[in-house]
């Protein structure tokens, strides 16, 4: 089959398109030749050896896809071959991938693969997030930084269902209307000025319940400034490319609730949460009351292009790789 791969890390421009060996199909598993696959952040980071975790080369990045299962492994009862499916698992950037059973999730009749392959990661980080960890009520404010962004668009859609007053913050206006279309009812735009003026503009000093943020950078600490005394603030990651310092003080004054979320993990430390959040999710699936945005779709030849894309933050919501495409 047909892989992106690296031998080194660097930038996206490391990524070669190799011939490899089709995964071989353990216990447990399925085996899915794969017609989509998103790309997320992360991935530009596991490129870089950049992130939580380290690549061990040679390294298929991606770690969600959707496609057809070609075979079962033993023990598994839950799927067949020819069944549609959606996968959360590592390297993606195939034509074919393994996966766990229990992360492999059929596909609504309606969904196409492309749009299947974009809901996965960044809907239900979103979805754990708003449900579980900032536990968002209808009509609290929600800031969203980076709303643009896969998990920012995602978290705009989610939010605005719970019945959230949704504050959308992105650099461009592209970003911003689609924000608006996800349900954002406050738009703030970076590049007009100073993140904390417009929040108090427009929403009024200290008035945000909830800030999600994906970004990281110079926008965490005014967004944490202007939350309401014991309001929460959600780190999801640091797509800037810069952690913050966030002065002490703040929650000595402000008495937020700060937390940290990530997805490979939250099972391990909330089963009962995640499988909850997976039902509800599944249902949200199922009703097609998800929309992610494609940006944009590439061919596998093409997978640096698409890495780029999103490390340069010009994607809009999430680009796709699709294995038939020329």
């Amino acid at each position: 089959m047909s892989a992106a791969r690296i031998h080194r890390l660097g930038a996206p421009d490391a990524i070669a398109i190799d011939t490899v060996e089709i995964p071989a199909l353990e216990a447990g598993e399925v085996l899915v030749r794969v017609h989509a696959a998103a790309v997320n952040y992360p991935d530009c980071l596991m490129i870089a050896g950049s992130y939580q975790t380290p690549t061990e080369l040679p390294y298929v990045p991606g770690h969600e896809a959707a496609g057809i299962v070609v075979d079962i492994g033993d023990g598994v009862s839950t799927f067949t071959a020819g069944d549609r499916v959606a996968v959360l698992a590592p390297h993606t950037f195939a034509e074919y991938v393994t996966a766990p059973a229990h992360s492999v999730t059929p596909i609504p009749d309606a969904v196409d693969f492309a749009s299947a392959a974009a809901t996965w990661v960044c809907h239900l980080t979103a979805y754990h997030v708003l449900r579980s960890v900032a536990r968002i009520s209808p009509g609290d404010r929600v800031l969203v930084l980076g709303a643009g962004g896969g998990i920012g668009l995602a978290a705009v859609e989610l939010a605005t269902m719970l019945g959230a007053d949704v504050v959308a913050a992105a650099s461009t206006r592209e970003k911003l209307g689609a924000a608006r279309a996800h349900g954002a009812r406050v738009l703030i735009d970076y590049t007009a000025g100073d993140l904390r003026t417009q929040l108090r503009a427009t929403c009024g000093p200290g008035s945000l319940d909830a800030v999600l943020d994906p970004v990281g950078g110079t926008h965490s600490e005014p967004a944490l400034r202007e939350l309401r005394w014991g309001g929460t603030f959600v780190t999801l990651g640091y797509a800037s490319g810069h952690i913050p310092a966030i002065p002490l003080n703040l929650v000595l004054l402000k008495g937020p609730v700060i937390k940290g979320f990530e997805v490979r993990t939250f099972a391990q430390h909330d089963p009962i949460g995640a499988a909850r959040d997976r039902a509800e999710f599944d249902n949200l699936w199922r009703d097609g009351r998800l929309s992610p945005l494609v940006h944009a779709r590439f061919p596998l030849r093409r997978t640096r292009e698409a890495l780029e894309a999103v490390a340069g933050r010009r994607s809009v919501g999430k680009t796709v790789i699709e294995m038939g495409r020329d």
